[in-house]
């Protein structure tokens, strides 16, 4: 097993972890932006948002989606060695 190599891979598996956070507190941002919109109306934002929201929660996924099959990379290499 070639530590060096875990150790590059971990570190970039945290930064994906980073990155799917940072998506997530985008969505959280936009939901408070939706929210408050519910009080001052205004159609032409709201719609923005929404999809703001749907390719930010797609995003999510894609990086969630990464970081499962990136883990199974670093799981069987440990295995292997």
């Amino acid at each position: 097993m070639d530590q060096e190599k875990l150790d590059q891979m971990r570190a970039i598996l945290n930064k994906l972890e980073d990155i799917k956070n940072s998506q997530e507190s985008v969505i959280d941002k936009i939901n408070h932006v939706i929210t408050d919109l519910f009080q001052h109306p205004d159609k032409e934002l709201e719609e923005a948002m929404e999809k703001a929201h749907q390719k930010s929660s797609d995003n999510v996924d894609a990086v969630r989606e990464v970081i499962n099959e990136y883990e199974i990379k670093i799981n069987k290499m440990e295995n292997e060695g």
